[in-house]
């Protein structure tokens, strides 16, 4: 378990993380979104201990990251910017990697090379395109058998084929040996696939953290057409994120459980109304459409 209690970290007066709190549940993929400068990357860097926070705890299962070997050991990172020694080969990174990990597992490391065929095994990693780094990276980290792998924009840069063959060695870890994973993302579609808690990043700030079914469980589109022909006056506490129409058919995004919302609107007496499930990227543009983001009249 990754406990943040009430981060702060400035870097030259700005407040890239402003008393952030975040939960990463044991086990669990954890997805981290947020608009572009939220604070996603700084907090990945302060979770594998590279920076230090200004004040507030960064804890890994009860105590510190920062200076505590103990619990780098068990995390592993791959940054959205990779970084290996100059001339260094995937061979070469794997027994630096192999000193430093305890568990590293070199008989996976060999049946992992026929997961990425295409990766020189003795070519420089710096010469390799950004795919074939990021392809290095993962072969490289999955062998270390982590308890905590900590990935930013981790799939940036792969094919749809390659993507979908990482992330199911990912969920093959997870399943089979409990490795929590943190991901930042800006594939909203993809991480809706995979994750199964979220924590949407605001101004360094946690604007909403819960497990995907509560989060895609509170918040309702709904789909309704009225009789009369203009839509009734809603009652001021009824919580409507957005409304939308085309023609009769008027589309509203409410906050609440599907048959709360629906009962609510049923004292309208509809011709039909329905309640639709919203995706992950759905909910970020809502929820997050008072702050930055100005949201348009789409039907969606």
């Amino acid at each position: 378990m990754i406990e943040v209690k009430n981060v702060v970290k400035s870097f030259d007066g700005f407040h890239a993380l402003d008393g952030l709190n975040m939960t990463v549940p044991q086990g669990a993929i954890y997805g981290l979104v947020g608009p572009n400068g939220a604070g996603k990357s700084t907090i990945l860097r302060h979770l594998t201990g590279a920076y230090r926070q200004d004040s507030g705890e960064i804890l890994l299962e009860g105590g510190p990251i920062y200076e505590n070997p103990r619990a780098k050991i068990r995390m592993c990172s791959i940054p959205d910017e990779l970084y290996y020694f100059g001339s260094a080969n995937v061979r070469e990174m794997m027994r630096f990697y192999r000193n430093i990990y305890p568990k590293f597992d070199i008989d996976r490391y060999e049946k992992l090379k026929q997961a990425f065929p295409a990766v020189g095994e003795k070519q420089a990693i710096r010469r390799m395109s950004k795919g074939m780094q990021k392809q290095a990276a993962f072969w490289l980290a999955l062998c270390c058998r982590p308890d905590y792998l900590l990935l930013d924009e981790p799939v940036d840069g792969l094919d749809p084929v390659m993507r979908r063959q990482v992330w199911s060695l990912l969920l093959g870890d997870v399943a089979e040996h409990g490795t929590t994973v943190v991901v930042s993302s800006h594939n909203l579609r993809e991480l809706e696939d995979v994750c199964d808690h979220v924590g949407i990043l605001s101004h360094g700030k946690m604007a909403l953290e819960r497990s995907l079914s509560e989060l895609q469980g509170g918040t309702v589109k709904l789909q309704i057409a009225f009789r009369q022909e203009q839509p009734p006056q809603l009652p001021a506490d009824v919580p409507v994120l957005h409304r939308s129409n085309l023609g009769r058919v008027y589309t509203y995004i409410v906050r609440g459980g599907a048959d709360e919302v629906m009962a609510r609107f049923a004292v309208y007496d509809p011709l039909f109304q329905e309640a639709l499930p919203l995706s992950l990227e759905e909910i970020f543009v809502y929820e997050m459409g008072g702050e930055d983001y100005a949201v348009r009249d789409i039907v969606l």
